[in-house]
């Protein structure tokens, strides 16, 4: 299962500009909260959102990126937008990463939610490749914009995000109520956490909406951030330039608020693998909570008055395994039904059965590929250890039956 890490690549592009306009997310009148539908993608939230009135697409809403971002440049020409400025964004060395415009005076409309007159970070083409790791067409990323005008609760059970007005929002004693930093327009929570046994210290996480992940924790920013002894070392997440490495293990245990989590998998990434390193951060940080994590909850986000609510839900207990199978999966084609094998973690089942990279999978278990979407292979590849996985995969002109069984290897 791929970490999307979106909220620390676009930090650095927008850090120091004044591109934004006046916020115009606004509720009907006379309307007091929404419920707006949503899915969830890889523990990624994902909302309709109609540009300039006319072109339905799909964001991701992230906590972690400050302005809204349209990840592919077609589909505002498509609009005839014009383009008020163009940034260059490079990476170590000078080396070019990606070209970005920015396009102001734009509407997003949600279900039931008005937004005139923003500012819109138009990427020249997908870089991230999110609709391919994803599995469904992903146009965009919504922010900051919409956090500070509203309380934001996202319930990853009934698949609803509901919007509230500030003023008309009243917390319910079944949530736990934690204190919010709101730094850099995003979010922080300062939480205890044992990453071995008897090692404990509070750490600055930023909670974020934008990572699929359950936790990201960075060795650097504390002694006390030890790598476990048993770890994989794999893909944890793609950037911009390129994808970042890491190790994964377990710490002993995460407190949030007088919920304890045990035995919690946590990203370790390689020193320098991405941009956005602690050191070049506009904020501190020990790390992040994501998707993986705040899935097992409601929550709630209380910009304006920087509170979190937190309330469990029926995954809270959920066992928690990193891809059982060692192989990464990207969706292809017009239907996005053609799975392609991207990566294959060294001593993996997956590798010890000869999977190669570039392999295309035809069926698992009987199932046919083409009539699944990329969260329910991904699913039957990470189920439980000890289930046998059979795949017919293509590789060129030759087609191969292979089975293993998956293994928890942390």
């Amino acid at each position: 299962m791929i970490r999307f890490l979106l909220s620390i690549l676009f930090v650095f592009a927008l850090s120091n500009q004044s591109i934004g306009q006046v916020l115009g997310f606004s509720l009907p009148e006379g309307k007091k909260r929404v419920d707006i539908p949503i899915e969830i993608q890889n523990n990624l939230v994902v909302v309709r959102v109609v540009l300039n009135d006319a072109l339905p697409l799909k964001f991701i809403v992230d906590t972690g990126v400050r302005t809204a971002i349209l990840t592919q440049k077609a589909f505002s020409d498509i609009l005839q937008l014009p383009y008020s400025r163009k940034y260059t964004i490079s990476g170590p060395g000078g080396e070019k990463l990606i070209d970005a415009y920015v396009t102001n005076n734009v509407s997003l409309t949600l279900p039931g939610v008005t937004g005139r007159g923003h500012a819109l970070l138009v990427l020249e083409e997908d870089y991230l490749e999110l609709r391919n790791y994803l599995g469904t067409d992903v146009h965009g990323i919504l922010g900051y914009e919409l956090f500070s005008r509203f309380i934001v609760k996202i319930d990853y059970s009934k698949k609803i995000m509901t919007l509230y007005l500030p003023e008309k929002f009243h917390p319910r004693k079944r949530y736990q109520e934690i204190p919010m930093l709101v730094e850099d327009t995003k979010p922080f929570i300062l939480t205890s956490l044992e990453v071995t046994p008897g090692n404990s210290m509070t750490a600055k996480l930023l909670v974020d909406t934008g990572a699929s992940h359950g936790l990201m924790l960075e060795p650097s920013s504390d002694d006390r951030i030890r790598v476990p002894e048993t770890t994989v070392s794999t893909i944890i997440g793609r950037g911009l330039g390129g994808v970042i490495t890491g190790k994964i293990g377990r710490i002993k245990a995460l407190k949030l608020g007088s919920y304890t989590l045990n035995q919690v998998l946590a990203n370790f990434p390689d020193p320098n693998s991405y941009l956005d390193t602690l050191k070049n951060s506009l904020t501190f940080r020990h790390g992040s909570i994501g998707g993986e994590m705040l899935s097992r909850f409601t929550v709630v986000f209380n910009h304006p008055q920087g509170k979190l609510y937190l309330k469990k839900n029926g995954q809270f207990k959920k066992p928690t395994y990193f891809n059982l199978s060692g192989m990464e999966l990207k969706a292809k084609g017009a239907n996005l039904n053609i799975f392609e094998v991207s990566d294959v973690r060294s001593l993996s089942p997956s590798e010890k059965v000869g999977i190669l990279e570039g392999d295309i999978v035809v069926s698992v278990n009987g199932l046919p590929a083409k009539d699944l979407h990329l969260n329910e292979v991904n699913a039957l590849l990470n189920s439980k250890p000890g289930k046998k996985i059979t795949l017919v995969i293509d590789r060129k002109t030759v087609r191969y039956t292979l089975s293993f069984r998956l293994e928890n290897q942390i």
